[in-house]
């Protein structure tokens, strides 16, 4: 297909128009010029150049969409959804999801499997696109309508994509290679840390909507931080920002070890202390019942020595927290993960020792409300932002060339 618009003089105000229209839905040409900051005549030539190229849908107009009935109906024009897709993938240490959405969000396919941690790099880096091949095939999506791909890992990333080697191999394992493995998937493939795809979720959809100033904490099995300091992520040389070894030297907090984990060895100690009611519930499960979900649960019941665990989980949560408050300075500390949706007890008791720790003003906690699926939604929040910036207006260079 040829346009009679000229691709250099036209890019410009294309891009302006493409911009404008993004996520909006239906739109004149007059909001267009407004939205846009072009003139008319401008914006109704880059409007006509992208209905002749397909990439913007002119819609029934007003009188015919029964919405309007007196003088010249406006012509009305939307960027339609299906355009094309984006991959997000949340490669976990022992989790794999990927999803495929149009550009509005909505899923198109989700796949979800286990990963093996015994597995050799070559295993993983399989298993990882043969599941990718899976949720494509069943979108139903050409790869070619692929305008943007991240993937979330369990470690570091630098800003080519690569992590740092790891005493134990564990970084390299984790982020098998994905930045050359996906590199021909899409206009724009994208590597990030798990925390820092957190922190981009509660910006987008979350706790952290217009807040400047903070901490997605990942908290389930290890501590994880993404850390937004004036409305940016930061993410350092090696992308180690929010790498959490720093709590192998903190007092009190010993570890990178998760509330997950606290909550267990915490109700162990309880137990192993002799204090605990003989006939109390804690006391009754037996230690491989044992489980965070539990504790909580009994602790929401009012089972005293529950009770007394969460108390202090809150008081090594607090740790955590003044740590991250002194570095950081963080408006709001977000707790996420799936552990966040049962974990406003322990947010109570870690607001009760918090204050001292701190010099600083101390953030306010919150538990996150975007549950278990908070990697994978702030994967498809960047695959949106890079089909936006790079994605969308490549496709468009493409077709006017053709």
């Amino acid at each position: 297909m040829s346009s009679s618009v000229e691709p250099g003089a036209a890019r410009p105000s294309l891009g302006q128009v493409l911009d404008f229209a993004w996520g909006r839905g239906a739109f004149t040409a007059t909001e267009a010029m407004a939205g846009a900051s072009l003139t008319r005549s401008t914006t109704i030539d880059a409007i006509d150049a992208l209905v002749e190229i397909g990439v913007v849908r002119e819609l029934p107009n007003a009188r015919d969409a029964g919405e309007y009935s007196a003088g010249r109906p406006a012509r009305r024009f939307e960027l339609p959804a299906d355009l094309g897709a984006v991959i997000a993938i949340d490669a976990g240490d022992t989790h794999l999801g990927v999803t495929v959405t149009d550009l509005a969000r909505t899923p198109l396919a989700r796949v979800r499997a286990d990963l093996d941690p015994r597995h050799s790099v070559g295993r993983r880096r399989a298993v990882i696109l043969q599941h990718l091949e899976t949720a494509l095939a069943q979108s139903g999506v050409p790869r070619e309508r692929i305008l943007a791909l991240c993937a979330g890992v369990a470690a570091p990333v630098a800003r080519d994509g690569s992590s740092p080697p790891h005493p134990d191999g564990f970084w390299e394992r984790t982020n098998p290679g994905l930045a050359q493995v996906l590199s021909g998937w899409a206009p724009v493939v994208e590597i990030k840390n798990d925390a820092v795809l957190a922190a981009a979720a509660e910006g987008d959809l979350g706790e952290a909507v217009g807040c400047r100033d903070y901490i997605a904490l990942i908290a389930g099995e290890r501590f994880g931080a993404g850390a937004v300091v004036d409305g940016h992520i930061l993410h350092g040389a090696h992308g180690g920002v929010g790498e959490m070894v720093l709590f192998d030297h903190v007092r009190g907090v010993d570890s990178a070890e998760g509330l997950g984990p606290a909550l267990t060895r915490l109700a162990r100690e309880v137990l192993d202390s002799g204090e605990a009611l003989p006939d109390g519930a804690l006391a009754g499960l037996a230690r491989s019942r044992l489980s965070p979900d539990r504790v909580l649960a009994l602790a929401a019941e009012g089972d005293p020595d529950a009770v007394r665990v969460v108390r202090e989980a809150g008081a090594f949560l607090a740790r955590v927290v003044a740590v991250l408050g002194s570095t950081y300075d963080p408006e709001r500390v977000i707790v996420c993960g799936a552990i966040a949706e049962g974990i406003q007890p322990v947010l109570d008791a870690t607001r009760d020792v918090l204050r001292p720790l701190l010099d600083l003003p101390a953030p306010t906690l919150l538990r996150s409300r975007l549950g278990a699926d908070i990697v994978l939604a702030g994967a498809v929040s960047t695959a949106l932002a890079g089909a936006r910036s790079t994605g969308l207006p490549r496709l468009v260079a493409e077709r006017l060339r053709g």
